[in-house]
């Protein structure tokens, strides 16, 4: 490595130096101690094009360590991606392009959001399960179309987290060879050094993952592309390699200290820095011009890879047209034309249904028409009815579209997310709604970056009976609703479910699908509203001639009593209306007139029924409303009779309604 390699280094550090001082916050320690090593990635590995920063065959690089966020800026500043001086300028100020952890923005070559730690190196495992299934999928001999890496800088922090755990142990399990992580082994946390709280032998525990594992010097820039390389002609084992580093490398005062972490180094201290490596002192966010066009040499290569693999793509299509088309239709994530025609329609006479159940059959009878669904469940596939019959497993030796996550529900979130960012594949992943807590730091990422997720929530309330109060959710369902960005469904019926699933395919977010465990009674559509009101989030499913007296809600099983309730307070004379409220999100999204037609103002009268916590109710209940829920854990017994001894019974709901009708 010669001058140009210390000088770029030295650019990349006093960027994010120069960044943290005038932002006056930040974190400043993890750039300065891994830029050396991200340089060797960037310079002599990564495969992009800065012109066309969502090209499907770059090699992916996640910044786990995202507090570090400065070092992935200047990278892409550098190498010509559209992040300008300015930007770096703005680090974490409004509405800038450079915020406080990365943000993904794939059209600036941020490729996910990262910050809460091991997230970044989980969701990079879900990048390699993609790409080694869209390899399997379309690569025929000689015209490997899809042929990528996926990179990551990770810290001591990442290696602490359980997700990353569960992560590791997949990845190793699945062998997925494309996946090269540089861990920045500096021993120092916020608290002081690492070893205050973690001494085992991170290189050992990966080996036992099954990970191809080296140990360089953080700074030995040789040694880190011979590793690099290494990595890359391992095929069958992810790749670890640990690089001892240390944290604000080069700081005379600072360098090896935990204060470096996570506040500017302050300018007494950047000055010192600067003399040390004789840089300007008086020309903050310096960029050596010899610099800047050594790094943007990226362009040139990169537009040179794209070209030579365009080329490639162009050859394949030629001598396989049928899938050429296939790969079109994923990259622009079209179905089969008449896909929704091959979704199954239920019939109230063919008798009651779980909603779960009836997720299963949509799932595998649309399989074939939308070839871009993979997924699968934290093993509870059986349960969940998440499995593609028929369809391959996704295994070491192929990737087919069941994947088995494993008892792993933290590390499936964010391997959805990963498969999500390949843009080409629509994953979905189940498990009992209770467990949702798990997966909740990725669906709320998957909230923040909206990318398209759907999850197979089951077993969704107190119904689940005899498995007790671990295994009955109760608050889970109000957190979902609360998160930002998210879609929550949780239908009725097994055609709403249907419903659900062609909203989920077609959105383009994250959508929860909220099902039961028990049997549900199929609507009559004939005598009913369509199924495909339930997309509405609220809509009017029975009702009494003229202004309503009183409006029972309800939602997913509580509907059905709602509909017993309605029947008994018409007997009284009662102008009752029942609303069923599948999704929160998408009624709240309604014009305030269609809202107002399914909710009036002027009838106060309501009670909302749901086998969960009330919270989110009052909103629709109002002040003179009442909210029938639950307010504190389940209990185990038969279902029906933890369902009876907690109020969710048509006597009880009448009684409330009647009491409701009683306030003035």
């Amino acid at each position: 490595m010669g001058r140009i390699d210390d000088l770029s280094i030295n650019t990349i550090k006093m960027l994010a130096v120069d960044a943290v001082e005038k932002a006056k916050s930040g974190h400043p320690g993890m750039p300065l101690g891994d830029a050396a090593m991200a340089y060797v990635l960037w310079n002599k590995f990564l495969k992009h094009n800065p012109t066309n920063p969502q090209w499907p065959n770059r090699d992916r690089f996640v910044l786990s360590a995202g507090h570090g966020s400065i070092l992935l800026y200047s990278l892409l500043h550098l190498t010509g991606y559209d992040i300008s001086l300015d930007d770096i300028k703005n680090f974490r100020q409004w509405e800038s392009k450079t915020p406080g952890h990365p943000e993904y923005h794939p059209q600036c070559g941020i490729e996910t959001t990262t910050g809460p730690l091991g997230q970044g190196f989980a969701t990079g495992v879900g990048m390699a399960m993609a790409e080694k299934y869209l390899g399997d999928t379309f690569n025929r001999t000689g015209f490997p179309i899809v042929d990528h890496y996926i990179y990551a800088i990770t810290s001591d922090g990442d290696m602490m987290e359980g997700v990353q755990s569960e992560a590791a142990s997949i990845a190793g399990h699945l062998g997925l060879g494309k996946l090269i992580y540089l861990y920045s082994d500096n021993k120092i946390s916020i608290e002081g050094p690492t070893d205050i709280s973690f001494t085992e032998d991170v290189g050992r525990r990966y080996e036992a993952y099954g990970w191809h594992v080296q140990r360089v010097g953080g700074y030995d820039l040789p040694a880190i592309e011979k590793a690099i390389r290494a990595a890359q002609r391992e095929k069958k084992r992810p790749s670890l390699i640990i690089a001892r580093t240390s944290i604000a490398q080069g700081c005379p005062n600072l360098q090896d200290s935990p204060a470096a972490h996570g506040a500017p180094i302050g300018e007494k201290e950047a000055g010192l820095f600067k003399e040390c490596i004789s840089w300007p002192q008086n020309k903050p966010f310096y960029i050596p011009r010899e610099v800047l066009t050594h790094m943007r040499q990226a362009v040139k290569t990169g537009k040179t890879a794209e070209a030579a693999w365009n080329k490639l793509l162009s050859a394949y299509t030629g001598k396989f047209p049928e899938m050429a088309k296939l790969w079109d239709s994923f990259a622009e994530k079209k179905f089969a034309p008449d896909w929704e025609k091959s979704v199954p329609v239920f019939r109230p006479e063919d008798g009651a249904v779980a909603t779960r159940s009836a997720s299963g059959k949509v799932l595998n009878a649309i399989a074939d028409k939308v070839p871009q669904l993979i997924g699968g469940s934290a093993d509870l596939a059986p349960s969940n009815n998440t499995y593609l019959k028929g369809k391959c497993d996704y295994t070491t030796e192929k990737a087919g579209r069941n994947i088995h996550f494993g008892v792993r529900e933290h590390a499936m979130g964010s391997i959805l997310n990963g498969i999500s960012l390949s843009n080409m594949l629509i994953p979905y992943g189940g498990t009992f709604l209770v467990f949702s807590d798990f997966v909740k730091p990725s669906i709320r990422l998957a909230s923040l970056m909206q990318t398209q997720v759907a999850y197979v929530f089951t077993h969704d309330s107190i119904g689940v009976g005899e498995d007790g109060p671990t295994h009955q959710p109760i608050e889970q369902l109000a957190a979902l609703r609360a998160m930002p960005g998210l879609v929550t469904l949780r239908p009725a019926d097994a055609n709403e479910t249907a419903e659900a699933w062609k909203f989920a395919l077609t959105h383009k977010g994250p959508v929860c699908l909220i099902l039961s465990r028990q049997n549900l009674p199929v609507l009559d559509r004939k005598k009913l509203p369509p199924a495909s009101d339930a997309l509405k989030g609220g809509y009017i499913l029975s009702d009494s001639k003229g202004k309503p007296q009183i409006i029972l809600i309800g939602a997913g099983s509580e509907v059905h009593l709602c509909l017993s309730a309605s029947e008994e307070l018409r007997k009284k004379g009662i102008k009752t209306r029942v609303v069923n409220m599948a999704s929160f999100e998408l009624f709240d999204s309604q014009p305030q007139r269609y809202k107002d037609k399914v909710l009036p103002p002027d009838v106060e009268k309501r009670v909302s029924v749901e086998a969960a916590a009330v919270l989110g109710w009052d909103r629709y209940i109002g002040l003179k409303g009442a909210a029938i829920g639950m307010r504190r854990f389940g209990a185990s017994a038969p279902g029906k009779v933890v369902f009876e001894k907690f109020g969710f019974t048509v006597e009880n709901v009448v009684k409330t309604a009647m009491e409701v009708l009683k306030k003035k």
